[in-house]
């Protein structure tokens, strides 16, 4: 039996129509294997003897007779000089210009570590402020936790049998936080509501959806959705009277220190796109799963996710910007930027207008139970959607995709 597949929205579906970058500079280098791949499209140089690349001052220059382009590298990474050799570009030759180099990494790169999500941050005895990410309204202030603690994570009640020689003692039972917990979800938090939020959120009932009939182990259920007041961006459930879930993917929770206020609401894509990068790199190491199922609150899957590498630092230039002395300005949300910076290379397969390949695939991993479930609300899995068919769009055409499924970067 499949999966069910959500309709992706018309608005999307657009954009797979829409023309995909083409040609310039790309460059993905491996820390633990010390080597790169240099791409470089034939709108910037004709053959291999037009590119030429030289390590500068914790940078990589690609010159080519368009003009040149200098990838600021991270600290403690650097160019092995005389190291660049190309390489066959396969079936895409003809529009590309492949090349493989090989890198130093120091020890200050090698201690370097990805940032931590919220989950990792929150401390005891400290006092925190929980703002709406669309708006940066507080939402809950001046919230200090005597306890934080993990839950279960999202299969635990598939093997609780194992755990007991009796019945199912949590069987119809929440774990709900006291009012001073905080407990933390694989994406979310749950915090005990206190009577400020009766200015900060609002709440409305889902209406209950239809039960699929092609899968009745899934009963209907009804969300009682939490929203900002302020802008009405959804924030998550309120999943008993006095408890309120709260997804890291719509808030900023910040320590209170002193009078300072919170700071300005960073870019919705760029928060989304490290939030769930950060997290999915934190539950591959603590659980050693490289597959996710990114699903709805009704537990329908919405992408399949494999995380392939971790150590990866990635730049990309499209071919109009290379010699464009402009492009030294700060770069949009996936316009290439001059700064190579660590990323998650993942697969990934959207479980709408899927192939009958993508769907057999899908149908394997839900009869194995392949992937760690990662809830997500349905807005929020539509615009992690359309962040990875951004970062799709961006690669050369050799890069995009891996059998029946798409390739992206999550930049840390």
């Amino acid at each position: 039996m499949f999966p069910h597949f959500h309709e992706r929205p018309v608005s999307l579906m657009a954009e797979e129509n829409s023309p995909k970058t083409r040609g310039g500079v790309f460059l993905e280098l491996r820390k633990i294997l010390q080597s790169g791949l240099l791409i470089v499209g034939k709108d910037v140089a004709r053959g291999p003897a037009d590119v030429v690349v030289t390590a500068g001052e914790s940078s990589l220059l690609v010159q080519t007779p368009r003009g040149d382009v200098s990838l600021t590298l991270p600290a403690g990474v650097s160019f092995e000089p005389g190291s660049c050799i190309h390489t066959p570009g396969g079936e895409h030759g003809g529009e590309e210009l492949h090349f493989r180099l090989r890198i130093a990494v120091g020890r200050r790169s090698s201690d370097e570590e990805a940032p931590d999500s919220v989950m990792e941050n929150l401390r005891l005895k400290e006092t925190y402020c929980f703002c709406c990410q669309g708006c940066m309204t507080r939402l809950l202030e001046d919230r200090v936790f005597k306890r934080v603690l993990p839950l279960p994570n999202g299969n635990w009640n598939a093997i609780v049998d194992d755990w007991c020689c009796h019945p199912d003692p949590f069987a119809n039972r929440k774990l709900l936080p006291r009012a001073e917990d905080c407990l933390l979800g694989d994406t979310f938090v749950l915090l005990a509501r206190d009577s400020s939020c009766d200015q900060t959120l609002t709440e409305e009932e889902s209406p209950a959806g239809a039960m699929d009939s092609q899968d009745t182990k899934k009963p209907c259920r009804r969300l009682t959705r939490i929203s900002c007041s302020s802008c009405s961006s959804e924030l998550g459930e309120a999943i008993a009277p006095a408890t309120l879930k709260l997804y890291i993917t719509q808030v900023v929770v910040e320590p209170v220190v002193g009078d300072r206020q919170p700071e300005a609401s960073q870019n919705r894509s760029t928060f989304l796109e490290r939030t769930v990068a950060t997290r999915l790199l934190e539950l591959s190491n603590s659980l050693c799963s490289f597959h996710f199922s990114v699903q709805t609150p009704d537990g329908r899957a919405f992408l399949l996710v494999w995380l392939l590498n971790t150590d990866s630092i990635v730049a990309s230039v499209p071919g109009e910007r290379v010699g464009d002395e402009r492009s030294i300005s700060p770069p949009a949300l996936h316009s290439p930027s001059l700064r190579a910076s660590r990323a998650l290379k993942l697969l990934y397969i959207s479980c709408s207008n899927a192939s009958t390949q993508q769907r057999e695939i899908a149908a394997c991993w839900e009869v194995n139970a392949i992937g760690h479930p990662v809830v997500l609300p349905l807005k929020v899995c539509e615009e992690l959607l359309q962040v990875m068919d951004d970062s799709n769009s961006t690669l050369p055409a050799s890069m995009r995709c891996m059998r029946s499924y798409e390739v992206a970067y999550l930049r840390l």
